[in-house]
């Protein structure tokens, strides 16, 4: 398994949390936005992996809160290049490996804001719909080549992450959440696993007639109006 990321602080801590003595695991540096970089971690990891890849999870993504009124040209751009453009180039020069592997598996992280809208959410709402049509043209794309391709879409997932962005938008993050639980008809936040474990089911063997999906995890939230 090969983990990328900008952050060498964030890879490290992961390597070490992840087992630093096991030798089937490896960390790389990426900037997504970049396609060069996109191109050169997929060689690389085509090398520590000893062959084509059979998975590529695009999952990087930055956040933003605000109304478009309001927003600078600075934080729409980096939303767009690394929600929109990095998973296009990564998953760009993922899938020239991808062809080649074993029932090879393309997943893109999306988000509640793939299927539907939310005030002072538009450039963000932008950015992950963006992910949902690039899952459903890519499956129509890739399944003559034998590639399937979805989509994860949480709502809220509480991750440090999370926590963090919440914090530096000046919000008590605790607070935050038990708020969101609030308004999801089973009254709770999903979490890592079951990130983990939706997107372990889709590269499965029993999701092998599965693509070109937004898969959501969201509590309910997508069902219907709720208090």
């Amino acid at each position: 398994m090969v983990i990328a990321d900008t952050d060498l602080f964030a890879l490290e801590k992961a390597f070490q949390q992840l087992g630093a003595n096991n030798t089937l695991l490896h960390v790389l540096a990426c900037d997504i936005t970049q396609p060069a970089q996109c191109q050169k971690l997929i060689e690389q990891s085509v090398q520590c992996l000893g062959g084509p890849l059979d998975i590529f999870l695009a999952h990087a993504g930055v956040p933003f809160s605000g109304s478009l009124l309001e927003a600078q040209e600075k934080d729409i751009r980096s939303v767009i290049e690394v929600n929109v453009l990095g998973t296009i180039f990564s998953a760009q020069a993922a899938l020239r490996s991808l062809i080649h592997g074993r029932q090879p598996s393309l997943l893109l992280t999306g988000s509640l804001q793939s299927v539907m809208g939310r005030a002072d959410r538009s450039v963000y709402t932008a950015s992950k719909h963006a992910i949902a049509g690039l899952v459903k043209s890519l499956s129509l794309e890739m399944g003559p080549l034998g590639v399937r391709v979805n989509g994860i879409a949480p709502t809220v997932i509480d991750t440090p992450f999370f926590r963090q962005a919440i914090e530096n938008m000046g919000a008590d993050a605790q607070q935050s959440l038990e708020k969101s639980a609030k308004s999801l008809p089973l009254g709770r936040i999903p979490n890592a696993d079951d990130f983990a474990r939706m997107a372990v089911f889709l590269v499965s063997d029993a999701a092998i007639n599965i693509t070109g999906q937004m898969m959501m995890i969201d509590a309910g939230a997508t069902a219907g109006k709720f208090n």
